[in-house]
């Protein structure tokens, strides 16, 4: 059986880097080695290690164009007072959007890595009370 265990995301400067996601996100740290830093999120099971590299990398693709997807996004039970927290402490972020009902935005960190917020939408498949439903069926099947 697989999960997710740790997101990788690298970043330039390993302090200011360590100082800004313990500030804006919450993480806490695990542990810490030469080129990076294992933290954990104030909820859920996945990590997430800050990994020093020598110039910004990447951490998005394009989807078609110039449209771009950022290859991680954070679920958040109130998106708007997320997103005004971020505005008011100077974290660059679009402008919350819709999409069917889901909203969600983009901010960025100190080397313009982008990631999303997203709220849950109740009733869509997606929703981690569906997910989970969706894993007791699977393991019931077994």
């Amino acid at each position: 059986m697989f999960k997710i265990g740790s997101i990788f995301i690298p970043v330039t400067d390993i302090e200011k880097s360590t100082a800004w996601y313990e500030r804006f996100l919450g993480v806490k740290k695990i542990d810490s080695w030469e080129e990076g830093a294992g933290f954990y999120l104030p909820i859920g099971s996945t990590q997430l290690a800050l990994i020093q590299v020598e110039s910004q990398q990447p951490t998005e693709f394009t989807i078609s164009g110039s449209q771009k997807n950022s290859y991680y996004n954070f679920v958040v039970d109130d998106i708007e007072a997320t997103h005004q927290h971020f505005k008011n402490n100077g974290v660059v972020t679009s402008e919350i959007d819709d999409f069917g009902g889901m909203k969600f935005f983009d901010f960025f960190d100190p080397d313009g890595n982008p990631f999303s917020v997203v709220n849950e939408v109740e009733g869509s498949p997606y929703h981690s009370d569906n997910v989970r439903k969706m894993q007791e069926n699977d393991l019931k099947v077994k």
